[in-house]
């Protein structure tokens, strides 16, 4: 039995996890106008799946084991229906055939549907799963289409010279060039220790700006936004990348790591790309899945130069080229990054450029017209948390003509208007940075004007009109109109309003009975509950100040606090004795009785009295205390 491929064997574990999906579905579609011939089409597209073994492969398992088992052509179960529609209903049929989900195990990896929308109008398209085909892919198969649609409409077989090598080749070749992991010489070895090293601490979740907390399972859906950069932007940009000896894809891979950066991702920046994987000759006419995935880190620490991180940026990725063997499946079997259904492992940002012009299926006889397959499958094909993909056009001349491409974010966790902000971004920090490759990357703005004026003064104009009245006076005022509300919940304890009020107000009297009152401070060292909402209420109403005592901390740095604020008196328990037994002062529990006899609270409270004490970390140096007013 012929083993997968190390990439179609992830795919294949990913439909045994997830269940059927279209998330993986390769598509081309094409408008035919003009005469037809549907016989012609039909034989030419079973001519393309005798060529390519992969396209009439499925993949069985036997005792959980995966085999690709090729089928003859005419066991292969492959027809090409004709769907009579009109053009409004073209509209919904195409997404609708496009997002159909493939069963690997019984099913070809290909499929075809002709829509006729008029005698001399019909859209062709064709749908390969990912598991047979990468988007390298569609170029020979539309070159292999065409020329066999040719030869059909003449009445004759396709003449084209056998491919010298099958897709179950390749899968054979791959594991006997990689060796084993536990061989210290092999390929796989030697590349798995420099990935090791390379993405040692990779950020297991890199911080994107978020507009809602993460799924445990995501969805796979997306929003699509238009991402587009000048002809002047381009031509400044092909400049910068000559002068600095990278790629174009090395300059737009330094400049989403800054922009993301600059959102608040960090400076350490992991980037997802894929490369052909088509490392011998014999494999660039083959239809099948030969792209790898590699994991590049822009690292901005340090506030480089833009030209600077443009140096980091070139050396990661001659690194990443020379070791571009290992699959990215295999890798991460081997790194073993914490896995979840969320997220994507080891990075959640795809980076893509393109220089090789659009695939294009030209048949003769008619002219066509390329539809956007992209745009059919926006809802279904998103894997990452952020997906940026652009192609190079250049004019009849061979000068740059601008970049075009696409922006999409996973709805899980983005809004629309997020990528369109992320889109408008990027393309900001592009134009920046070709401009003027010398400016510190800190320095580099991601925000127009706009928004620069929303965040510094919008969303800072928070003045409001506060009521003159202390925290205590707005605590017995709600208690006066709900006393019966449930006040505090802690674990399977309640309170009221008007339980938390008298509890609190017998302990107030306790405390002014033993003289706390304004400028004098209360320590509180309880754990959270019930009791510690008692006792800083207590203290307020008091006219004291209370500081909080936490109880995790070390004996040590209880300790300074309590000689550094000198508070009168602690409130305590049993669970909190422990830490405050060398106080000086007198130690107070939380539940201790009141007297009748204790006075009313008569202390005035100002408010400029403070109200509580909170010490610093103390990370930099010794913690520092920071007195907190009633107002």
């Amino acid at each position: 039995m012929t083993p997968l491929s190390f990439a179609q064997r992830r795919l294949w574990f990913l439909a045994q996890m997830e269940g059927p999906s279209a998330a993986y579905n390769l598509s081309m579609a094409l408008r035919l106008t003009g005469d037809l011939d549907r016989r012609a089409l039909d034989e030419a597209l079973r001519d393309v799946l005798g060529r390519h073994e992969v396209l009439r492969t499925t993949f069985p398992a036997v005792d959980g084991e995966p085999y690709q088992r090729i089928l003859e052509p005419a066991e292969s179960g492959f027809e090409l229906p004709v769907v009579e529609v009109s053009q409004a209903e073209l509209a919904e049929a195409l997404p609708a055939a496009t997002r159909l989900p493939f069963d690997l195990g019984a099913e070809i990896p290909l499929r075809a549907r002709l829509f006729a929308v008029g005698p001399r109008e019909h859209v062709i398209l064709l749908v390969v799963h990912h598991i047979a085909g990468d988007g390298w892919s569609l170029k020979p198969l539309a070159r292999d289409v065409a020329a066999a649609y040719a030869a059909r409409c003449e009445g004759r077989a396709p003449d084209w010279t056998p491919l010298p090598v099958q897709y179950a080749d390749y899968a054979l070749w791959q594991r006997e060039l990689l060796g084993e992991a536990d061989d210290p010489e092999s390929v796989l070895a030697r590349q798995v220790a420099y990935w090791r090293e390379a993405l040692a601490e990779v950020p297991e979740e890199l911080a994107l700006p978020f507009d809602r907390p993460r799924p445990a399972v995501a969805s796979d859906r997306g929003h699509a936004v238009p991402l587009e950069l000048s002809a002047e932007a381009h031509a400044r940009l092909t400049e910068v990348a000559r002068e600095h000896r990278v790629t174009v894809f090395m300059v737009l891979q330094a400049a989403l790591g800054l922009t993301l950066s600059r959102a608040g991702a960090g400076t350490d920046v992991p980037i997802g790309t894929v490369v052909a994987g088509r490392l011998d000759e014999a494999l660039d006419d083959l239809v099948g899945f030969f792209v790898n995935t590699l994991v590049m880190r822009v690292d901005l620490a340090g506030d480089p130069t833009f030209a600077q991180l443009l140096d980091r940026v070139r050396e990661t990725g001659l690194g990443a080229f020379e070791n571009q063997e290992v699959p990215f499946e295999r890798l991460v079997e081997e790194l073993a990054p914490a896995r979840s259904l969320a997220r994507h492992p080891l990075f959640q940002v795809m980076l893509t450029v393109r220089n090789d012009g659009p695939d294009e299926l030209r048949l003769p006889g008619l002219r066509t017209e390329g539809l956007s397959t992209r745009a059919l499958s926006d809802a279904t094909s998103m894997r990452f948390d952020l997906d940026v993909s652009m192609t190079e056009t250049f004019d009849h001349g061979g000068a740059p003509a601008g970049l075009k491409g696409r922006l999409v974010v996973a709805a899980d966790v983005f809004d629309e208007r997020t990528a369109r902000r992320l889109a408008e971004w990027l393309t900001r920090v592009v134009e920046a940075v070709v401009a003027a490759p010398d400016t510190p990357v800190g320095a580099v703005g991601i925000l127009d004007a706009g928004e620069r004026e929303r965040v510094l003064f919008g969303w800072n104009d928070t003045a409001a009109d506060v009521p003159g009245v202390s925290v205590v006076e707005l605590f017995e005022a709600q208690a006066a109109r709900t006393p019966d509300a449930v006040a505090v919940i802690a674990g399977d304890v309640e309170l009221s309003y008007a339980e938390l009020d008298a509890r609190a107000e017998r302990l107030a009297r306790s405390l002014a009975a033993r003289g706390a009152g304004p400028e004098s401070v209360i320590a509180v060292a309880l754990e959270r509950g019930a009791e510690l909402m008692v006792a800083v209420l207590g203290v307020l109403k008091a006219g004291a100040a209370y500081l909080v005592l936490d109880l995790n901390q070390p004996g040590e740095r209880l300790a300074f606090v309590l000689a550094d604020a000198r508070p009168a008196m602690v409130i305590t328990d049993p669970a909190g004795a422990d830490a405050v037994r060398g106080f000086p002062g007198p130690v107070m529990a939380v539940d201790a009785p009141g007297s009748e006899e204790e006075p009313e609270r008569t202390a005035a409270v100002r408010a400029d009295h403070p109200a509580y004490v909170v010490y610093t970390s103390g990370s930099t140096g010794r913690p520092k205390g920071v007195v907190v007013t009633q107002a």
